[in-house]
């Protein structure tokens, strides 16, 4: 049995459907060995996945950076997910999709004769934030951003990420707000975002950060809703005297940052920009 995980779960892997348990890969893998691989988390809500293009745009464009050939088209990565939900329990979860570079000897340079890409997909449960969590927020501590140069990509390599999220889970917090060189980038696993005089701001679209789905679908929903956006450096100083911060990701959705560094933020409660953008987040869901 694999902790946490029913062993009758259905995964899909290279072609077929199969237990949790019953999957394997070759330990030749380079997904395995060196973390040589890509992945994309997609919230289904009703049954339906949410913001499909926008993911696989990204996939696509993690494919590309690592130099893997993409096993599907896009046809046939929508059939497979839209098989995964319907293999699922529930009508609301997460489909997960890992695609890696395949199996071939130990060696770091890319293999010298063509391979095969290992592809792997399942589901989770995804129970999004009640209304309880939206109200309290979450808390966060700051810490140094000490991960690779290129977190545009969505690797499988996530070492720096996981050692990110035990330093929130020591400290007794939700999440992490990393800063590199003075200026904010990202959580673990989330996005942040800063208001400041009425105004959203975001880190800009660089290799520093990876480019959330919600990253366009935020400023997609400020300019519905009349809150000014802008993508810029921001400091430390500014994310510490914000008066409000949000953070976003596949499965917070949206939420708000009430507690950074042990002090409130703002004034301890969800701010009006929050409100507005939660707002016309859950019209879009309703809308599916």
């Amino acid at each position: 049995m694999i902790p946490g995980m029913p062993g009758d779960s259905q995964v899909y892997l290279n072609g077929e459907f199969t237990r949790v348990d019953e999957a394997k890969i070759s330990v030749l893998d380079r997904g395995f060995i060196f973390g040589d691989g890509i992945y994309e988390v997609v919230p289904v809500y009703h049954g339906k996945p949410f913001r499909m293009t926008e993911h696989m745009n990204r996939l696509d464009r993690s494919l590309q950076a690592l130099r893997i050939p993409s096993p599907k088209s896009r046809e046939q990565w929508l059939e497979l997910v839209n098989e995964l939900i319907r293999r699922s329990a529930t009508p609301s979860c997460v489909v997960y999709l890992q695609v890696t570079r395949g199996v071939y000897k130990r060696e770091h340079a890319f293999p010298t004769t063509e391979i095969t890409p290992t592809v792997f997909g399942m589901t989770t449960e995804f129970t999004p934030p009640t209304a309880e969590q939206r109200e309290r927020g979450i808390r966060v501590i700051s810490i140094p951003d000490e991960r690779w140069l290129h977190c545009e990509i969505k690797s499988v390599s996530l070492l720096g990420n996981v050692l990110a999220r035990q330093q929130a889970a020591e400290a007794g917090v939700d999440e992490v707000i990393q800063f590199r060189d003075g200026f904010m980038t990202e959580g673990s696993s989330s996005n942040f975002w800063v208001v400041s005089a009425g105004k959203l701001l975001a880190p800009p679209k660089d290799n520093l950060i990876l480019e959330g789905i919600r990253y366009g679908f935020m400023a997609e929903l400020a300019e519905e809703t009349g809150v000014p956006f802008e993508a810029r450096r921001i400091t430390q100083d500014e994310v510490a005297s914000a008066d409000e911060i949000l953070v976003t990701s596949a499965t917070k959705e949206v939420l708000p940052v009430l507690q950074l560094n042990g002090k409130a933020v703002g004034n301890g409660r969800p701010g009006p920009v929050y409100a507005k953008l939660r707002a016309a987040y859950d019209a879009r869901i309703a809308a599916l």
